[in-house]
């Protein structure tokens, strides 16, 4: 404790590896980094997307061919027959509305991670990071149809991370920088507050040392006088 309080602050680190780790570690006020958490509720907003992409259809299609085939038969009352075509869509919307959400989800998480993870070890935001990430996830989930379904997958990645990126490059363009160039500042300025208090109280322990041996040396002064 006293070496994390008192020790020099520890330095920014040099080597990509050492940025990767920093991705996954809380800081002072046990909070992750905005790159993680920005991945985080990329996957959430995927996931809703999804569902609703993959739901909403199913369930008005579902609705529908329930009630062409209910022409004849017999229910307690309207509100039993409406009721009963809800649950027939409701079902499908959860079906397949989650078919399509965990495979968005997972593809959005896999292209962010390692479009992020690109971007950090690289410490550059750039499009073949993006381009990379696309073709490196289309080939993990097209790789089970061989080789002709890996080709196609690469093909398709690199086809959606391309166009991706250029949107993202041209909103931190409006922003003034990326986020990769806005950690880099934000922690380069925290190493610089953190070495200038630490200097500081390397200054104030020097001086109070000073004094201290001072006083010490006072009285012993005055023993060798009467002497």
């Amino acid at each position: 404790g006293a070496q994390g309080e008192f020790g020099r602050p520890a330095p920014l680190p040099q080597t990509g590896w050492e940025r990767l780790r920093e991705l996954w570690r809380r800081d002072e006020r046990q909070e992750f980094p905005e790159e993680t958490m920005n991945i985080a509720k990329s996957a959430f907003t995927a996931g809703v997307v999804g569902w609703l992409y993959g739901g909403l259809p199913a369930f008005l299609s579902a609705r529908k061919a329930f009630i062409e085939r209910s022409h004849g038969e017999l229910f307690q009352n309207r509100a039993d027959a409406v009721q009963s075509a809800h649950r027939a869509g409701l079902r499908s919307f959860i079906r397949y509305g989650w078919r399509w959400s965990w495979r968005i989800t997972a593809f959005t998480t896999i292209f962010n991670v390692v479009s992020t993870g690109l971007s950090v070890y690289r410490d550059k935001t750039t499009i073949s990071n993006f381009a990379a990430a696309g073709a490196f996830t289309g080939a993990l989930f097209r790789m089970h149809l061989g080789l002709q379904g890996l080709a196609g997958g690469i093909v398709f990645g690199t086809a959606f991370g391309i166009p991706a990126g250029g949107i993202l490059m041209a909103v931190y363009g409006l922003a003034g920088e990326t986020l990769q160039e806005k950690r880099s500042r934000e922690r380069r300025e925290l190493y610089e507050q953190k070495l200038a208090e630490w200097q500081s109280r390397l200054s104030v322990t020097e001086v109070l040392g000073h004094t201290e041996n001072n006083a010490q040396g006072r009285p012993e002064m005055e023993r060798a006088r009467e002497l």
